[in-house]
């Protein structure tokens, strides 16, 4: 319990020290900090009375048992016997320090404690905490510049995407340019239609089949590759009697920036099946594939110009299909077959690489289709042999079942 001072007790000393001798009753330290919390207007505040009626009000209040009790014992201040001899001498200090210490202590904490609550979230420090709604604008494709886009041709701007796409092959990169390849893909399937149209035209057999049919996904499976790339950087399609997809022959047009667009067609890696009866047509009837090769049209557009000798325009379709071509011989074949160039194949296409100024422009579509009547006869002869409109008429296998996928132990399947 806190020691009254003898200076309190006197009433000469009361007079001077008003406010510690006054006779209210001394709050408790939290009522003061409940107070101070919510300040309140006196009872005994009285706009009317001067100073003495606020005075006399005061004194008729009650006292309680702490009325003795000194200002500073909230602050619970040690008194010793020292302190009460010295009474007179430290009357002029500032007595209230330790409380008023005390309450810069609890205001600094209440401080601190305040910048503690107000340290924000991770984000909020960039204005995006809950609540916050955030904005982000839609990507523009490129502007389409002095050339518009049209249906029958490819605008310059696909291949600019196909460029960039080659550099930047990733997914976060094609999800920040998705405007961009939006409408590329719009201008290829245009294109694509438009080509389908004249087709159907040099090539009766080839129906007129919907884009999605025919065209090929940008999307790799990377699943057994070796080139983790996620997007092929070229668009492409294929027309067959089963689009894109079948046993037929197909006609074949991939669009590539940097002269490396590709118009062709054919067998690409066929099954076992059509292999074997493409093995036995060349068998029995050579001249049949030599004909179709040795056209004027066919030597200049897909052969390289080859001359009109047998043997260059085979070795020059030996060269576009030698990279899975078998090392020796088919098994069933002789290695002295007078065709065993031929019999060795695995792949049965044609085709030649185009220069961006033979893709864009107004005439890039016609250019496509001339190559595309040119292969025609190469086409149907393929069709013929391995998918027959009269079964009839195909040639059925010979008891040695030569021509088949198989090897007999020195070949390359």
């Amino acid at each position: 319990m806190a020691r009254k001072s003898e200076r309190l007790s006197s009433g000469a000393t009361a007079s001077r020290h008003k406010r510690v001798a006054s006779t209210t009753a001394t709050p408790s330290a939290e009522a003061k900090r409940s107070k101070k919390a919510t300040p309140t207007k006196s009872q005994y505040f009285d706009p009317k009375g001067g100073e003495e009626a606020g005075e006399d009000e005061v004194g008729e209040e009650p006292s309680s048992a702490d009325d003795d009790a000194s200002d500073f014992d909230e602050a619970e201040v040690p008194m010793s016997s020292e302190a009460e001899d010295d009474d007179d001498e430290s009357e002029e200090e500032p007595k209230p320090r330790k409380r008023t210490t005390s309450g810069k202590a609890t205001s600094s904490t209440a401080t601190i404690r305040t910048k503690g609550e107000e340290v924000p979230r991770p984000g909020v420090k960039a204005g995006l905490g809950p609540g916050t709604q955030v904005v982000i604008k839609k990507p523009k494709p490129r502007p389409t510049g002095k050339t518009p886009y049209s249906d029958e041709t490819i605008h310059p701007n696909t291949l600019e995407f196909l460029t960039d796409l080659k550099g930047h092959n990733d997914r976060q990169w094609l999800k920040m340019h998705d405007a961009d390849f939006r409408a590329s893909e719009r201008d290829w399937h245009s294109f694509v239609e438009k080509l389908t149209e004249t087709l159907t035209q040099i090539d009766d057999t080839i129906p007129e089949l919907p884009t999605k049919d025919v065209v090929f996904r940008i999307y790799r499976d990377v699943r057994f590759s070796s080139d983790p790339t996620p997007y092929k950087p070229y668009f492409s399609a294929a027309w067959s009697r089963t689009g894109r997809k079948g046993p037929y022959a197909a006609y074949y047009v991939q669009i590539s920036p940097n002269n490396e667009s590709f118009v062709g067609g054919g067998l690409w890696h066929p099954e076992a099946a059509p292999t074997a009866a493409m093995r036995r047509d060349i068998d029995r009837n050579p001249a049949r594939i030599k004909l179709v090769l040795m056209e004027d049209k066919m030597r200049k557009s897909f052969l390289k110009g080859a001359s009109k000798r047998e043997s260059k325009v085979v070795a020059a379709f030996m060269a576009s299909n030698a990279g899975n071509a078998l090392k020796t011989k088919p098994k069933g074949y002789g290695a002295d077959h007078a065709d065993i160039e031929l019999l060795r194949l695995r792949n049965y296409t044609i085709g030649r690489n185009l220069s961006d100024e033979e893709v864009l422009g107004t005439g890039g579509l016609d250019r496509i289709a001339d190559y595309l009547s040119c292969m025609k006869p190469f086409i149907t002869y393929l069709n013929s042999v391995v998918m027959p409109d009269d079964p009839e008429e195909s040639d059925t296998a010979d008891e040695s079942g030569g021509g088949g996928d198989e090897s007999d132990g020195t070949d390359e399947i």
